[in-house]
């Protein structure tokens, strides 16, 4: 081996050993900021969802104030905490009335449930069991609460641990709103971060790619949390009219479910306590608007989802359910973004070949 061979051996070495280590501190230094904001992540996910969901309607409300971008920031903060914080403070009061309603029919021996109808015992399959531990709960409920006691017992932490969780996630959310509060109001300067990431990441295709994110946010949020929060804001109005016990709690239930694409199996059990306590007449006409409630599902999401976004629905649809399924919430976002960014790499993949013997 020559001298300059060698010298050449020993330049390669010292240069790998160089790129080595920057990739090294490069991928500490990344580690170490993710760890440092690691508590904000979440924060700052759902401020960036959140601002690129209402962007097109801030902006037509900041022409409306004469482009005062600050001010339209600031009208449309205040009118998502009131669209979050006013259900919250209903539903907790509701709670809380009703816990203390039991408390007291518990201290005076009040407490009890109507009897069973009749009609119960001769349902199919589930009316004889049924009708029997109604009758046991309407002859003795202290008895039966007696025997259910180490069961209830067992329910609590799971419950005081749900609702600190749900209480975390409000204040979640709150924050987030703030967030994206500022966000709109540095509407500019962060539409420029996000060009220049996206032709970091994609190149020449990066606007391409930019634009198809933000319609999936949009199209994600009208086509399945707005679905979902149309039904259940029609779903609540009908277990209120009925006088379904709990309408808030159920109301909030159903909203999960519905996101959930099962908000079906919600209705269910209320149409049967109507059917089991309530007149013919009352219960058929529940049964039908829940049916209409349903059936909406069917008929706004087509309209929605996929609104403005150049994949097929499916990609969509599946990304957002696959994701929640699997990171939760901010997985209807993150799961969509993801399948419809690599739906269309994958496209792009195969026309590659394609475009090349073409001469494009």
């Amino acid at each position: 081996m020559t001298t300059d061979e060698l010298a050449k051996q020993t330049d390669y070495r010292r240069r790998a050993v160089e790129v080595a280590i920057h990739v090294a501190l490069v991928i500490l230094l990344t580690t170490a900021c993710l760890m440092i904001l690691r508590p904000f992540l979440p924060l700052v996910a759902w401020g960036i969802i959140i601002a690129i969901a209402v962007n097109p309607a801030y902006q037509k409300l900041r022409s409306l104030l004469g482009g005062r971008g600050k001010l339209a920031a600031v009208l449309f903060t205040l009118i998502f905490l009131g669209v979050l914080i006013v259900p919250v403070a209903l539903l907790t009061e509701t709670m809380i009335q009703g816990i203390q309603t039991l408390i007291v029919h518990t201290r005076e021996g009040t407490l009890g449930i109507p009897a069973p109808l009749e009609s119960v015992r001769n349902w199919p399959l589930v009316g004889g069991p049924l009708y029997s531990t109604w009758n046991k709960a309407y002859t003795n409920l202290t008895g039966v609460l007696q025997s259910a006691a180490p069961q209830l017992k067992a329910l609590v932490p799971g419950l005081l641990h749900a609702s600190a969780g749900i209480g975390m996630t409000v204040l979640e959310f709150v924050l987030s709103i703030l967030v994206a509060g500022v966000l709109l109001a540095n509407a500019s300067s962060g539409a420029v971060i996000s060009h220049s990431l996206a032709r970091r990441l994609f190149g020449e295709r990066g606007p391409e790619f930019e634009t198809l994110a933000g319609s999936t946010i949009r199209s994600v949020t009208n086509g399945i949390l707005g679905v979902a929060v149309i039904q259940a804001v029609l779903a609540g109005i009908g277990f209120l009219v009925a006088g379904l016990p709990g309408a808030g709690l159920w109301t909030l239930i159903f909203l999960f479910a519905t996101v959930l694409q099962i908000g079906g199996l919600v209705l269910l059990p209320a149409v049967i306590y109507m059917f089991a306590v309530a007149s013919t007449t009352k219960a058929v006409l529940f049964l039908l608007w829940c049916i209409l409630v349903a059936a909406l599902e069917h008929a706004l999401k087509p309209l929605l989802l996929g609104r403005g976004v150049a994949v097929p629905i499916a990609v969509i649809f599946l990304g957002a359910i696959g994701g929640f399924l699997a990171i939760g919430i901010i997985g209807l976002f993150v799961g969509a973004i993801v399948l419809c960014v690599g739906y269309k790499l994958f496209l792009a993949w195969l026309e590659g070949p394609v475009a090349a013997r073409e001469g494009i």
